[in-house]
């Protein structure tokens, strides 16, 4: 769910964002003002109460604070910045498992209160450091999505740009120096209080629970690198530190004849014959700005011969089921449907004993978030292969729960499942 941005704080965004595209040399001054202002603070808030998430190292949760009144809680905050009193809380650190199910990415969760002036911050500070993002950055955009950049890159790959560097960033988030982000941000921005607030986020302690149940803490000032995934702002420091790399490659793009197309920490560059040198000019790009390929990861690809995935598509040679015909097509990708199948699996369980109802749309939410990320390319084999699978696994779930001594394709077909029940599907022509 998405809020529509007051009237008001969309001037002040457009202003911005004006000023900052006309003089690419220029530096705010004072914007910490603006990140106190009552309705910035307002409308922070409920986007970060829209966007849900778990407390942090204070455990007060959304229910506390609107139990005692949202507008005491925002006052505080208020109250707070406006007399240089307020301080970085510790961020609550969990590790969730990555895709692969082998290993975990560290997540950093801040407290409610610091996610709202972050997401305050962010609402002053976006539309200026948007009007210097180059056309390759693709993540956190307005207007731009991870589709968008798939659709790019599939470009690319028709247009001849097959010779690929399949690139990985080895701990990218955690890594990010910085003294060298802060030259980033100050760039564009000389209040020093809003540079203060964003140091002290970067510097804010660690706090994560071992597999004992022992609380530990580290970081703090004494820590120089990393932007915890989880805060609101890290996303936008994210994309200031990527911007080095993708302005140093803009000048090696004609000269290699290799193009960048980048979603945050994600990245390939499409070439023609020239991947060795690109991956060589990569490695030493990311080295001037203290950073690490993940050579384990990294690798070159022929397109025309084989595959490579990018935001959970996978791009090289299909074949087409009619013609036999072969194409450079963009299909899901395996991992992602897997993924699929394994959250409803696990979510029609023998343990859930949900109303009926309630589990189709559960079900349909799953497909229709799934279908509307992954609705560009070569999906209509892959639609009908998840329809079948859901629908099978719905009709155990019936019979399970009427305890039905059958497979249940009479009791509950295909044609009664989507017409009867309502369950939504990829592929329309595979109801029956």
């Amino acid at each position: 769910m998405s809020l529509a941005t007051p009237e008001r704080i969309r001037t002040l965004q457009r202003r911005l964002y004006v000023k900052a595209k006309k003089e690419p040399q220029y530096r705010f001054y004072t914007l910490y003002d603006k990140i106190y202002r009552w309705d910035i603070l307002h409308h922070a808030y409920r986007r970060v109460r829209t966007n849900a998430g778990a407390p942090g190292v204070d455990g007060v949760t959304f229910e506390q604070i609107e139990a005692t009144g949202v507008e005491a809680f925002l006052q505080g905050i208020q109250r707070e910045l406006q007399e240089g009193t307020y301080r970085a809380d510790p961020v609550r650190r969990v590790e969730i498992p990555k895709p692969d199910g082998k290993s975990t990415r560290p997540l950093g969760i801040p407290t409610i209160r610091t996610r709202v002036i972050q997401e305050a911050t962010l609402l002053v500070l976006f539309p200026i450091f948007e009007a210097d993002l180059p056309d390759t950055a693709w993540g956190y955009r307005p207007k731009r999505s991870a589709v968008g950049a798939v659709k790019r890159v599939h470009a690319y790959l028709q247009a001849g740009y097959t010779d690929v560097v399949d690139a990985d960033l080895r701990q990218y988030f955690e890594t990010i120096p910085h003294a060298e982000l802060m030259r980033c941000v100050a760039r564009r921005i000389s209040d020093g209080k809003v540079l203060a607030l964003i140091k002290a986020w970067l510097q804010a302690p660690i706090v994560e629970v071992d597999s004992r149940g022992r609380t530990r803490r580290r970081g703090g000032k004494r820590h120089h690198r990393g932007t915890p995934q989880g805060g609101v702002i890290s996303p936008l420091l994210a994309l200031l530190y990527m911007r080095r790399f993708l302005l140093a490659w803009q000048r090696w793009e004609h000269r290699l004849q290799a193009y960048v197309c980048a979603y945050a920490d994600d990245f390939v560059i499409l070439c023609r014959g020239t991947a060795t040198q690109a991956l060589t000019v990569t490695r030493d790009l990311m080295r001037r700005i203290k950073l690490e390929l993940n050579e384990a990861k990294t690798r070159i690809v022929n397109a025309r011969e084989g595959s490579f995935d990018f935001l959970g598509y996978t791009f090289g040679p299909m074949h087409s089921p009619k013609t036999g015909a072969c194409y450079l097509g963009a299909a899901p990708s395996k991992a992602r449907v897997r993924r699929l199948r394994e959250a409803v699996h696990s979510y029609l369980s023998p343990h859930n004993q949900s109303p009926v109802d309630e589990v189709v749309a559960h079900l349909n939410r799953l497909l229709v978030g799934w279908g509307n990320f992954f609705s560009y390319g070569t999906v209509t084999k892959t639609y009908r292969q998840i329809d079948r699978y859901v629908a099978d696994r719905l009709r155990r779930f019936l019979v399970r729960r009427h305890k039905i001594e059958s497979l249940g394709t009479r009791q509950f077909s295909n044609l009664r499942l989507y017409r009867e029940y309502g369950l939504r599907q990829l592929a329309p022509s595979s109801a029956w």
